[in-house]
């Protein structure tokens, strides 16, 4: 299946994994590279030292194209300059603004990608130079900077630019994939699929909680559980901290119920308060239930956990048959 996203990156499959935080790790990147999709490495809050030994165990797992994902709501000049020395394929880009970095990037062969929640932000980093534009719609899970469906958001950013267009925010499967690109895109970035994978550094109580939700079982949030990223609206399941603070009426921060309550503990044991951006990664211990448990509405579309490369595998039999079932309708 190629289009102008598998030439660009030099894939086999128009398929991203969505950085996920830090559930992502090396083996879950390169399982997903491996099978002929993106996978992608999430560094913003690595340290140095961090960010060297996951980028090279990358390396050592796949020879393929992998990508490491750079949140701008922090300073990642450092970053940046370790992906360069690193030589890392692809660098993207969320929540800011990644001008100062084009050209040393593209100097260095390293393709940019660039996310965005509307078709004036894409028109410009086009212009700038990025190589990619993520089309972020209000279903995906995590953080979320826009809120415009994708069936809108898609057209209106792929009518408008050149380069390759990748949707984002419910797109899980073989349809979703085919949707995609009969709206214009030139590929899908796939998180809460990739979040259910058995690479996926989550605990399973995390897991369980998605396979048992459906269409209606995430919220969208303004700055809920901001303790750790403050003003980031995001999406995640409608958990017993969602439902207590609807309850209460939504109060604003510093009225919510149970504020600065221990529910958990990080591995590292650090403890983890109540409305933190925490989510429940490997080696988490506590009340996890109660936690950000970030997912998009594509959550209710995903039923089990399987490996990466079987999630790949399975996308591209469905997107066949569902360009098969088309050709009969004709």
């Amino acid at each position: 299946m190629k289009t102008k996203l598998t030439k660009l990156l030099n894939i086999e499959f128009p398929i991203i994994q969505a950085p996920i935080g830090s559930a992502t790790n090396p083996v879950l990147a390169s399982e997903v590279s491996n099978s002929g999709g993106l996978g992608m490495l999430a560094l913003s809050w690595k340290s140095k030292q961090e960010c060297v030994d996951i980028i090279r165990e990358t390396k050592k797992l796949t020879s393929k194209p992998f990508g490491v994902n750079l949140v701008l709501a922090w300073n990642q000049d450092e970053r940046v300059a370790l992906c360069i020395s690193e030589k890392v394929p692809v660098i993207s880009f969320f929540w800011g603004d990644s001008t100062k970095y084009i050209k040393k990037l593209k100097q260095n062969n390293i393709k940019i990608c660039q996310t965005v929640s509307n078709s004036k932000e894409a028109i410009e980093y086009s212009k700038k130079g990025v190589d990619v534009i993520i089309a972020q719609g209000w279903e995906a899970g995590g953080h979320v900077k826009g809120n415009v469906a994708s069936s809108v958001l898609i057209p209106s950013i792929s009518n408008k630019v050149q380069i390759p267009v990748v949707a984002s925010g419910g797109f899980t499967n073989g349809q979703g994939l085919i949707a995609a690109i009969t709206l214009g895109a030139s590929g899908i970035s796939i998180g809460t699929r990739f979040l259910m994978s058995n690479e996926a550094h989550i605990e399973d109580s995390y897991s369980d909680l998605i396979s048992e939700s459906d269409e209606n079982s995430t919220t969208y949030a303004k700055n809920l559980f901001n303790v750790g990223w403050e003003n980031a609206p995001h999406r995640i399941l409608r958990n017993s901290t969602v439902k207590d603070w609807e309850k209460a009426g939504k109060p604003e921060i510093g009225k919510r119920p149970n504020e600065n309550e221990i529910i958990a503990y990080d591995s590292n044991n650090e403890p983890i308060i109540r409305y933190s951006d925490n989510n429940p990664v490997k080696g988490t211990k506590g009340n996890l239930e109660a936690l950000a448990l970030y997912a998009g509405q594509s959550a209710g579309l995903i039923t089990d956990r399987i490996p990466a490369k079987q999630i790949v595998k399975q996308i591209i039999y469905e997107a066949k048959n569902t360009l098969e079932k088309i050709k009969k309708l004709e």
